[in-house]
């Protein structure tokens, strides 16, 4: 049965050279030339009406005429939608299975139960993929919005208030508490914008739009570099376009237009 392969060679995507100069991912069969002890082949489901299987390996060589292999965030721009989405959910699933291999309760092996679910040899517990959710909000300010500086950013670009949902807080709470611990900023009139798989490693960002009621920017030194009040006029460099970050700063960039 015809299946793609998303391959993960060193952490990176292996990806099919067409004809036309674009890419795509391998729909023949291709199974790992070196096997470890955590080499699985997943079964991921199917799109497009053909199944989806994916692994990882290390230090594999390939026809470099036919493929190439490129970082989960660049094939963005190589692949279709569909594709790209699809390696990301690859992606977190190997990540899964990899860090998934003992029982944390017995110390047992754990073993597939479903696709989507391991269970453990010796005492049963059952596991599944676990998601990381993560809030990301655009701040307004009469013409303007709030773009921080993270420490963490390995380039040069602005991005927006974002943090981790605590347990036990609504998601509303947890971009009320990020913009004032990050910023020291009083928010409200939040409202839900959209969401996004965010397969690095294993994240789901939940995007909202806010407006400013009160305070002083007064940075969180150790997560923020920088923080400024920015009009359409003089932004500083944003995200890349697959991230809701940048579909937040545009959905308001166009409001500007109107």
């Amino acid at each position: 049965m015809k299946s793609y392969y998303f391959v993960f060679n060193n952490g990176e995507l292996l990806l099919e050279r067409c004809n036309d100069k674009g890419y795509k991912i391998p729909c023949q069969a291709m199974t790992p030339t070196e096997t470890k002890p955590w080499t699985n082949i997943l079964e991921v489901g199917e799109i497009n009406g053909i199944s989806v299987k994916c692994y990882k390996t290390e230090n594999t060589t390939y026809d470099t005429e036919r493929y190439e292999t490129c970082p989960l965030r660049q094939s963005y721009y190589k692949l279709e939608q569909g594709l790209y989405l699809m390696a990301g959910k690859c992606a977190e699933l190997i990540y899964w299975d990899v860090n998934t291999k003992y029982c944390g309760v017995c110390g047992g092996l754990m073993k597939h139960h479903t696709n989507i679910s391991k269970r453990c040899e010796e005492c049963g517990k059952e596991v599944w993929p676990q998601l990381a959710t993560a809030v990301i909000v655009l701040i307004r300010k009469d013409d303007k919005i709030l773009l921080v500086r993270a420490l963490n950013f390995k380039r040069n670009f602005y991005g927006l208030v974002a943090g981790f949902v605590e347990t036990g807080e609504t998601l509303e709470e947890a971009v009320m508490r990020e913009a004032k611990e990050e910023t020291g900023l009083t928010i409200n009139n939040i409202r839900y914008f959209g969401s996004q798989p965010w397969p690095y490693p294993c994240g789901l960002m939940i995007g909202f739009t806010a407006d400013y009621v009160s305070g002083e920017i007064k940075i969180q030194e150790e997560e923020l570099a920088k923080a400024e009040w920015f009009s359409k006029d003089n932004l500083p460099p944003i995200p890349e376009k697959l991230s809701i970050a940048r579909m937040l700063i545009d959905s308001w960039l166009k409001e500007k237009q109107k």
